[in-house]
């Protein structure tokens, strides 16, 4: 497996050896000794999730004040433009994002340690999103900062890929701008 940092440098991107032919593909997509070893930590996962989303559905951008989650991500069907946030207030990179597209032909994951905010926007006509927590989901716990907070700035592919206008849930439309945020949830 390839590891590359980021501009966040404990968010890292995971790329598999991927064994292909005419038949098709094999890889290993979670090897726990090799995890560690790569990313030198000694996470435990939890949880598996399975999230199917139509085009431009964007979830996110998603954290908890308890219980906080690390999650290694991918795409197995379509293609999304993943970000993880610095949300952690004593972080050098508070504030700052990271994003890059996951799909099924790139077969890359992206690690996002527990601390930060995550979301994603769907790039293809559907796609699967499957991630590993270590963490239990907390709703209770559960906060949700703007997508397009404009002091974070993220510049998602929207008009890019046909999109006019994500398509947010309810919970998703009630996201925080990061300073407020940060003023009563985050460490």
């Amino acid at each position: 497996m390839k590891v590359t940092q980021t501009a966040i440098s404990d968010v890292l991107v995971i790329e598999p050896k991927v064994f292909g032919d005419a038949r098709g593909f094999f890889y290993e997509s979670f090897n726990q000794k090799a995890f560690n070893e790569a990313t030198g930590t000694d996470y435990q996962f939890v949880q598996d999730n399975h999230s199917r989303s139509s085009q431009g559905v964007l979830r996110g951008l998603h954290y908890q004040v308890e219980q906080p989650q690390g999650k290694l991500v991918r795409v197995a069907r379509g293609r999304v433009f993943d970000v993880a946030v610095d949300i952690r207030q004593a972080s050098p990179t508070f504030g700052r994002w990271v994003g890059l597209e996951l799909s099924e032909d790139n077969h890359r994951q992206l690690w996002v340690p527990p601390g930060l905010a995550h979301g994603f926007v769907v790039l293809s006509e559907s796609a699967d999103f499957l991630y590993k927590t270590t963490n239990y989901y907390a709703p209770a716990h559960e906060r949700c900062i703007a997508w397009n907070d404009s002091a974070i700035g993220i510049e998602w592919p929207l008009a890019q890929n046909g999109i006019a206008a994500p398509l947010l849930s309810a919970k998703d439309l009630q996201g925080r701008l990061l300073a407020d945020a940060c003023a009563c949830d985050c460490d």
